[in-house]
């Protein structure tokens, strides 16, 4: 995996709507941009980009957990995504997110019982990557349904993927749209 540049990005949000958010609701993006071996050519077998999804899984979240100054088994929500350049093809995103980067995101963020959200496209540099967030043991909890945009100047180049994890340490500023609560999670079953 040849690394080109890691943008690591935390967002507090004190005040919503004039109410006052206390603590503060925080989340972490960490994006790598990464030259994308299979750009401009067709390849059937896609196991590099699988393994260097793997790599990412541990090394962004890690630095998501880190940015966000919190123990792993205080996160709560998760979410990945991935940006190719003219030159690659949805599938490239796919590779990286799909078969091998959960475990490693899991073991940053201590459990995991529920599926990482994710989301693919094809984009130019500066082009917004939409991250969708989802509580990370249990899918239904609604307050933790949410998106992180990330976006850097200059990636994705026609020859990169730009990859994103990003981590919470909690659900949308005054969520209120009911539902199973963070409290309320059991995270056996990745659902509830």
């Amino acid at each position: 995996m040849k690394i080109r540049k890691i943008t690591v990005v935390v967002e507090d949000t004190h005040i919503e709507i004039g109410q006052e958010i206390s603590p503060p609701t925080r989340r972490a993006a960490a994006i790598a941009v990464i030259e994308n071996p299979f750009a401009g050519q067709y390849k059937e077998d896609l196991e590099e980009l699988m393994n260097i999804g793997e790599e990412l899984g541990g090394l962004l979240g890690e630095r998501c957990v880190k940015a966000l100054g919190i123990k792993p088994e205080e996160a709560e929500s998760y979410g990945k995504a991935a940006m190719v350049g003219e030159n690659g093809e949805l599938e490239h995103a796919a590779a990286i997110l799909h078969p091998k980067l959960g475990k490693p995101l899991r073991v940053a963020v201590e459990k995991g019982a529920a599926l990482v959200p994710s989301s693919k496209k094809m984009g130019s540099m500066g082009h917004p990557l939409d991250v969708p967030l989802g509580h990370k043991d249990a899918a239904y909890v609604r307050s933790h349904f949410d998106g992180m945009e990330v976006r850097i100047n200059d990636a994705p180049r026609a020859n990169e993927i730009m990859v994103a994890i990003a981590v919470t340490d909690s659900g949308r500023p005054l969520p209120r749209v009911g539902g199973l609560t963070h409290e309320e999670a059991e995270g056996k079953d990745g659902l509830r």
